[in-house]
Protein backbone atom coordinates (compact mmCIF):
# COMPACT_ATOMS: atom_id res chain seq x y z
CA UNK A 1 0.00 0.00 0.00
CA UNK A 2 1.22 3.52 -0.80
CA UNK A 3 2.55 5.80 1.91
CA UNK A 4 4.48 5.04 5.07
CA UNK A 5 3.19 3.10 8.05
CA UNK A 6 4.23 2.30 11.60
CA UNK A 7 4.28 -1.25 12.98
CA UNK A 8 3.50 -1.83 16.67
CA UNK A 9 4.22 -5.21 18.29
CA UNK A 10 3.07 -6.03 21.82
CA UNK A 11 4.69 -9.24 23.11
CA UNK A 12 2.60 -10.70 25.93
CA UNK A 13 2.87 -13.80 28.05
CA UNK A 14 0.14 -15.65 26.12
CA UNK A 15 -0.45 -13.60 22.96
CA UNK A 16 1.41 -11.13 20.77
CA UNK A 17 -0.49 -8.28 19.14
CA UNK A 18 0.35 -6.55 15.89
CA UNK A 19 -1.02 -3.15 14.87
CA UNK A 20 -0.41 -0.99 11.82
CA UNK A 21 -0.79 2.78 12.12
CA UNK A 22 -0.64 5.66 9.72
CA UNK A 23 1.67 8.51 10.80
CA UNK A 24 -1.51 10.43 11.71
CA UNK A 25 -2.42 7.76 14.27
CA UNK A 26 -5.15 5.88 12.40
CA UNK A 27 -5.19 2.17 13.28
CA UNK A 28 -5.62 0.40 9.96
CA UNK A 29 -4.83 -3.24 10.73
CA UNK A 30 -4.63 -5.55 13.75
CA UNK A 31 -3.63 -9.19 14.18
CA UNK A 32 -2.51 -11.54 16.94
CA UNK A 33 -0.62 -14.77 17.39
CA UNK A 34 -0.06 -17.06 20.35
CA UNK A 35 3.24 -16.35 22.09
CA UNK A 36 5.30 -19.54 21.91
CA UNK A 37 7.11 -20.72 25.01
CA UNK A 38 10.36 -21.16 23.07
CA UNK A 39 12.01 -17.93 21.88
CA UNK A 40 13.32 -19.62 18.72
CA UNK A 41 9.80 -20.76 17.85
CA UNK A 42 8.43 -17.32 18.67
CA UNK A 43 11.02 -15.69 16.43
CA UNK A 44 9.88 -17.88 13.53
CA UNK A 45 6.22 -17.07 14.22
CA UNK A 46 7.09 -13.37 14.39
CA UNK A 47 8.90 -13.42 11.04
CA UNK A 48 6.02 -15.29 9.44
CA UNK A 49 3.45 -12.77 10.65
CA UNK A 50 5.54 -9.76 9.66
CA UNK A 51 5.85 -11.28 6.18
CA UNK A 52 2.04 -11.25 5.95
CA UNK A 53 2.14 -7.48 6.37
CA UNK A 54 4.45 -6.75 3.45
CA UNK A 55 1.64 -4.87 1.67
CA UNK A 56 2.46 -2.02 4.06
CA UNK A 57 5.64 0.00 3.61
CA UNK A 58 6.95 0.50 7.12
CA UNK A 59 9.21 3.40 8.01
CA UNK A 60 9.26 2.68 11.76
CA UNK A 61 8.46 -0.17 14.14
CA UNK A 62 8.25 -0.40 17.90
CA UNK A 63 8.25 -3.61 19.90
CA UNK A 64 6.93 -3.72 23.47
CA UNK A 65 8.21 -6.48 25.72
CA UNK A 66 7.69 -7.30 29.41
CA UNK A 67 10.55 -7.28 31.89
CA UNK A 68 13.97 -5.64 32.00
CA UNK A 69 15.86 -4.42 28.93
CA UNK A 70 19.51 -3.68 28.20
CA UNK A 71 18.76 -0.65 26.05
CA UNK A 72 22.35 -0.16 24.90
CA UNK A 73 22.48 -3.66 23.39
CA UNK A 74 18.78 -4.06 22.55
CA UNK A 75 18.54 -7.21 24.66
CA UNK A 76 15.54 -8.42 26.64
CA UNK A 77 17.08 -9.61 29.88
CA UNK A 78 14.01 -11.26 31.36
CA UNK A 79 10.37 -11.49 30.33
CA UNK A 80 8.25 -11.91 33.42
CA UNK A 81 6.05 -14.95 32.85
CA UNK A 82 7.97 -16.03 29.74
CA UNK A 83 11.04 -18.27 30.22
CA UNK A 84 13.31 -16.17 27.97
CA UNK A 85 16.56 -14.60 29.13
CA UNK A 86 19.08 -12.33 27.40
CA UNK A 87 17.65 -12.53 23.89
CA UNK A 88 18.62 -10.04 21.13
CA UNK A 89 15.12 -8.81 20.34
CA UNK A 90 16.18 -5.58 18.65
CA UNK A 91 18.72 -7.23 16.32
CA UNK A 92 16.30 -10.03 15.43
CA UNK A 93 13.55 -7.57 14.58
CA UNK A 94 15.91 -5.37 12.60
CA UNK A 95 16.86 -8.39 10.49
CA UNK A 96 13.15 -9.02 9.76
CA UNK A 97 12.56 -5.35 8.92
CA UNK A 98 15.50 -4.15 6.78
CA UNK A 99 15.50 -0.41 6.20
CA UNK A 100 12.99 0.19 9.01
CA UNK A 101 13.88 2.15 12.16
CA UNK A 102 13.11 -0.32 14.97
CA UNK A 103 12.57 0.75 18.58
CA UNK A 104 12.30 -1.39 21.71
CA UNK A 105 10.82 -0.61 25.12
CA UNK A 106 9.03 -2.10 28.11
CA UNK A 107 5.29 -2.68 27.65
CA UNK A 108 4.15 -0.96 30.86
CA UNK A 109 6.22 2.15 30.13
CA UNK A 110 4.74 2.41 26.64
CA UNK A 111 1.22 1.93 27.99
CA UNK A 112 1.90 4.65 30.56
CA UNK A 113 3.10 7.00 27.83
CA UNK A 114 -0.06 6.46 25.80
CA UNK A 115 -2.39 6.95 28.75
CA UNK A 116 -0.53 10.03 30.01
CA UNK A 117 -0.68 11.75 26.63
CA UNK A 118 -4.47 11.33 26.70
CA UNK A 119 -4.50 13.57 29.80
CA UNK A 120 -3.40 16.53 27.65
CA UNK A 121 -0.58 17.90 29.85
CA UNK A 122 -2.71 17.95 33.01
CA UNK A 123 0.01 16.35 35.21
CA UNK A 124 3.80 16.69 35.12
CA UNK A 125 4.60 13.31 36.65
CA UNK A 126 2.36 10.29 36.22
CA UNK A 127 2.70 6.80 37.65
CA UNK A 128 1.14 4.09 35.50
CA UNK A 129 0.42 0.70 37.08
CA UNK A 130 -0.76 -2.22 34.99
CA UNK A 131 -2.35 -5.00 37.04
CA UNK A 132 -3.02 -8.24 35.19
CA UNK A 133 -1.10 -11.53 35.23
CA UNK A 134 1.64 -9.63 37.04
CA UNK A 135 2.13 -6.00 38.08
CA UNK A 136 4.12 -3.64 35.91
CA UNK A 137 4.63 0.08 35.98
CA UNK A 138 6.07 3.13 34.36
CA UNK A 139 6.80 6.74 35.25
CA UNK A 140 6.03 9.44 32.70
CA UNK A 141 7.56 12.86 33.34
CA UNK A 142 6.77 15.84 31.12
CA UNK A 143 4.97 13.52 28.67
CA UNK A 144 7.99 11.26 28.12
CA UNK A 145 9.12 7.94 29.59
CA UNK A 146 11.34 8.89 32.52
CA UNK A 147 14.81 7.36 31.93
CA UNK A 148 15.45 7.28 35.68
CA UNK A 149 12.73 4.61 35.89
CA UNK A 150 13.59 2.75 32.66
CA UNK A 151 13.76 -0.63 34.40
CA UNK A 152 11.22 0.11 37.12
CA UNK A 153 9.51 -3.19 37.99
CA UNK A 154 7.18 -2.52 40.94
CA UNK A 155 5.61 -5.99 40.88
CA UNK A 156 8.95 -7.47 41.94
CA UNK A 157 9.12 -5.51 45.21
CA UNK A 158 9.42 -7.94 48.11
CA UNK A 159 7.46 -7.93 51.38
CA UNK A 160 7.33 -10.15 54.41
CA UNK A 161 3.98 -11.90 54.57
CA UNK A 162 3.12 -14.80 56.90
CA UNK A 163 6.75 -15.20 57.85
CA UNK A 164 8.16 -15.42 54.32
CA UNK A 165 9.32 -12.98 51.65
CA UNK A 166 6.80 -12.50 48.84
CA UNK A 167 6.77 -10.36 45.69
CA UNK A 168 4.05 -7.73 45.43
CA UNK A 169 2.60 -9.25 42.26
CA UNK A 170 2.23 -12.58 44.08
CA UNK A 171 0.03 -10.75 46.59
CA UNK A 172 -2.00 -8.39 44.41
CA UNK A 173 -1.95 -9.41 40.72
CA UNK A 174 -4.99 -10.48 38.75
CA UNK A 175 -3.55 -14.00 38.65
CA UNK A 176 -3.43 -14.10 42.46
CA UNK A 177 -6.96 -12.73 42.71
CA UNK A 178 -8.28 -15.45 40.41
CA UNK A 179 -6.34 -18.20 42.21
CA UNK A 180 -7.66 -17.09 45.60
CA UNK A 181 -11.32 -16.64 44.68
CA UNK A 182 -11.68 -18.95 41.69
CA UNK A 183 -13.00 -16.19 39.43
CA UNK A 184 -11.53 -13.51 37.18
CA UNK A 185 -12.08 -9.85 38.09
CA UNK A 186 -14.91 -9.59 35.55
CA UNK A 187 -16.99 -12.08 37.58
CA UNK A 188 -16.27 -10.72 41.06
CA UNK A 189 -18.92 -8.31 42.38
CA UNK A 190 -18.74 -9.00 46.12
CA UNK A 191 -17.62 -5.77 47.90
CA UNK A 192 -16.01 -7.80 50.68
CA UNK A 193 -13.69 -9.48 48.17
CA UNK A 194 -12.58 -6.17 46.72
CA UNK A 195 -12.02 -4.63 50.14
CA UNK A 196 -9.81 -7.56 51.09
CA UNK A 197 -7.95 -7.45 47.76
CA UNK A 198 -7.21 -3.74 48.13
CA UNK A 199 -5.25 -4.41 51.35
CA UNK A 200 -2.64 -6.28 49.29
CA UNK A 201 -2.66 -3.59 46.63
CA UNK A 202 -2.06 -0.84 49.20
CA UNK A 203 0.84 -2.80 50.71
CA UNK A 204 2.87 -2.12 47.55
CA UNK A 205 1.37 1.18 46.48
CA UNK A 206 2.39 2.80 49.76
CA UNK A 207 6.07 2.25 48.96
CA UNK A 208 5.73 3.06 45.26
CA UNK A 209 3.99 6.37 45.95
CA UNK A 210 6.65 7.32 48.51
CA UNK A 211 9.46 6.58 46.04
CA UNK A 212 7.93 8.08 42.89
CA UNK A 213 5.78 10.89 44.38
CA UNK A 214 3.61 11.25 41.27
CA UNK A 215 1.03 13.94 40.53
CA UNK A 216 -1.45 11.25 39.43
CA UNK A 217 -1.74 7.46 39.20
CA UNK A 218 -3.32 5.61 36.29
CA UNK A 219 -4.48 2.02 36.84
CA UNK A 220 -4.50 -0.16 33.73
CA UNK A 221 -4.23 -3.80 32.68
CA UNK A 222 -6.87 -6.50 33.11
CA UNK A 223 -7.89 -5.28 36.57
CA UNK A 224 -7.74 -1.68 35.41
CA UNK A 225 -10.70 -2.44 33.17
CA UNK A 226 -12.69 -3.10 36.38
CA UNK A 227 -11.28 -0.19 38.38
CA UNK A 228 -14.74 1.04 39.40
CA UNK A 229 -15.19 -2.11 41.51
CA UNK A 230 -12.35 -1.24 43.88
CA UNK A 231 -11.55 2.47 43.32
CA UNK A 232 -13.44 3.75 46.40
CA UNK A 233 -11.87 1.12 48.69
CA UNK A 234 -8.40 1.89 47.33
CA UNK A 235 -8.81 5.64 47.80
CA UNK A 236 -10.14 5.15 51.33
CA UNK A 237 -7.33 2.85 52.44
CA UNK A 238 -4.64 5.08 50.93
CA UNK A 239 -6.15 8.12 52.67
CA UNK A 240 -5.95 6.21 55.96
CA UNK A 241 -2.16 6.03 55.63
CA UNK A 242 -1.81 9.47 54.04
CA UNK A 243 0.79 11.88 55.38
CA UNK A 244 1.69 15.48 54.44
CA UNK A 245 5.00 14.38 52.90
CA UNK A 246 3.35 11.84 50.56
CA UNK A 247 -0.25 12.89 49.88
CA UNK A 248 -2.42 10.50 47.90
CA UNK A 249 -2.58 11.71 44.27
CA UNK A 250 -5.66 11.40 42.03
CA UNK A 251 -6.35 7.79 41.00
CA UNK A 252 -7.49 7.42 37.39
CA UNK A 253 -8.73 4.53 35.28
CA UNK A 254 -6.86 3.85 32.05
CA UNK A 255 -8.94 4.98 29.09
CA UNK A 256 -7.70 2.22 26.78
CA UNK A 257 -6.60 -0.55 29.18
CA UNK A 258 -6.61 -3.25 26.50
CA UNK A 259 -4.92 -1.19 23.76
CA UNK A 260 -2.67 1.13 25.75
CA UNK A 261 0.52 -0.71 24.76
CA UNK A 262 0.04 -0.63 21.00
CA UNK A 263 -0.93 3.05 21.11
CA UNK A 264 2.11 3.61 23.30
CA UNK A 265 4.24 2.07 20.54
CA UNK A 266 2.78 4.60 18.11
CA UNK A 267 3.40 7.50 20.50
CA UNK A 268 6.97 6.38 21.18
CA UNK A 269 7.68 6.26 17.45
CA UNK A 270 6.29 9.76 17.06
CA UNK A 271 8.61 11.01 19.80
CA UNK A 272 11.67 9.21 18.37
CA UNK A 273 11.36 9.56 14.62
Amino acid sequence: MEGEYYLAIDVGGTKTLFAVFTPEGDLVCQDRIQTAGSYDQFKGDLAQNIAKLTRFKFSHACCAIPGRIDFEKGIGQDFGNLPWEDVPVLADLQAMLPGVKVLLHNDAKLAGLSETLLLDHKYNKVLYLTISTGIGGGVITDDAIDPDFANFEPGQMVFERDGKMTQWEDLASGRTLKEKYGKPASEIDDPAVWQEYVKSLVAGMEDVLANVQPDAVIIGGGLGAHFEKFKDYLERQLKDIDNPMVPTPPLLKARRPEEAVIYGCYDYIQQNR
